[in-house]
């Protein structure tokens, strides 16, 4: 796993955030977002192995994406398995399946993603598996930017009239197959004339609305301001701004939405000022197999994340830090959960259900 120049390899992709994962030449690339802004550089991954250490690591994130990468971490693996013993390939992956499984936690469209794969594996002829499975990632990578379309076009008929809205970590095309969910919901809406202006949390401490969301955004031409969360509120109340648009790691059978650490704060804040909250996700991230916000993992990272900044310590000697990635946002502080089958308004468990029949 290394990173590449793209334009001395000569390859037909453009560092952007709609491009964020690639296969091609028969290999995946990914935009390494650890870098982002100052450096747009891709790494490139040859094994099943690498995919998972840079699923962990962050050079990926966000759950549709994270799945994405996921599928094609299947391809590879088959690819490696087959050529070690044409006969055993299926037994030979297992353990590389197991490890992308664990590699982040709380994500549900990892999981998604690798069982949605390992029903391709179970109905495969006997032969060479990779171009079955290939043709299977590419689809299921082709049908999330078809889904992050629709819900940014439902979720900007939402928003009424032209205002400006306040979104939490990045949900753009970065953390999907392209487009994006909460940040597709805003380009849509930025087209119809509805947005003024977006108003970007920074988060801490990976900073991905400071590096990502301002750089999806300004690269998009739509206005952007970057804030701490503790700004929220004081935004908030000098008025002007009419929905809160965010997305989702993991959405519970009765609505509670898992999101970046922060998202139940400024979901708090933003009921007591009478400004809407909007989730903005596939049903690919609804989890049918939990009740209840409460009994989804909730990833807990190094602390040496929250201590430091960069390569720089800020944390006193022999201090502590508590550094949970994600919070679970109640149900009853969603105003309405957009997804491409259409929006769920003061969603409960009812509500979803009836969504996830359809």
């Amino acid at each position: 796993m290394g990173l590449i120049d793209m334009e001395a390899l000569n390859l037909d992709i453009s560092a952007d955030a709609d491009h964020a994962i690639v296969w091609q030449n028969n290999r995946l690339y990914l935009l390494d977002q650890r870098l982002l802004p100052e450096q747009e550089r891709y790494i490139e991954l040859q094994s099943c192995a690498e995919t998972s250490a840079a699923i962990t690591d962050m050079v990926v994130r966000g759950a549709p994406a994270i799945g994405i990468t996921a599928a094609y971490g299947v391809v590879l693996a088959a690819r490696a398995g087959y050529a070690t013993s044409p006969a055993d390939w299926r037994q030979l992956m297992r353990p590389d399946l197991v490890a992308l499984g664990r590699s982040r936690p709380t994500a549900v469209n990892l999981r998604w993603a690798i069982e949605r794969m390992e029903e391709v594996i179970r109905e495969l002829p006997d032969g060479d598996p990779e171009a079955g499975l290939l043709a299977a990632a590419m689809r299921m990578h082709q049908e999330d930017v078809e889904a992050n379309r629709r819900i940014g076009a439902i979720g900007a008929r939402l928003l009424g009239a032209p205002t400006s809205v306040i979104t939490h970590c990045n949900a753009g095309a970065l953390a999907t197959g392209g487009y994006g969910t909460a940040l597709g919901v805003v380009r849509s809406a930025f087209s119809a004339g509805l947005i003024d202006r977006v108003y970007a949390d920074e988060t801490r401490p990976w900073f991905q609305g400071s590096r990502l969301t301002a750089w999806e955004l300004s690269r998009a031409g739509i206005p952007v301001t970057v804030m701490t969360e503790g700004s929220a509120a004081r935004r908030m109340s000098e008025g002007g701004v009419g929905w809160v648009v965010v997305g989702s790691d993991r959405i519970a059978a009765n609505g509670d939405v898992v999101n970046k650490i922060g998202t139940y704060a400024l979901a708090v804040v933003a009921r007591y000022h009478g400004v809407r909250v909007m989730v903005a996700a596939p049903t690919s991230t609804i989890d049918m197999t939990v009740r209840r916000g409460s009994d989804i993992p909730i990833e807990v990272r190094s602390p040496e994340e929250v201590l430091n900044c960069g390569e720089r310590r800020f944390g006193a000697p022999g201090v502590e830090a508590w550094n949970p990635v994600f919070d679970v946002t109640p149900a009853a502080l969603v105003d309405v959960i957009v997804t491409e089958r259409g929006a769920v308004h003061m969603p409960d468990a009812k509500k979803l259900a009836e969504l996830m029949k359809t």
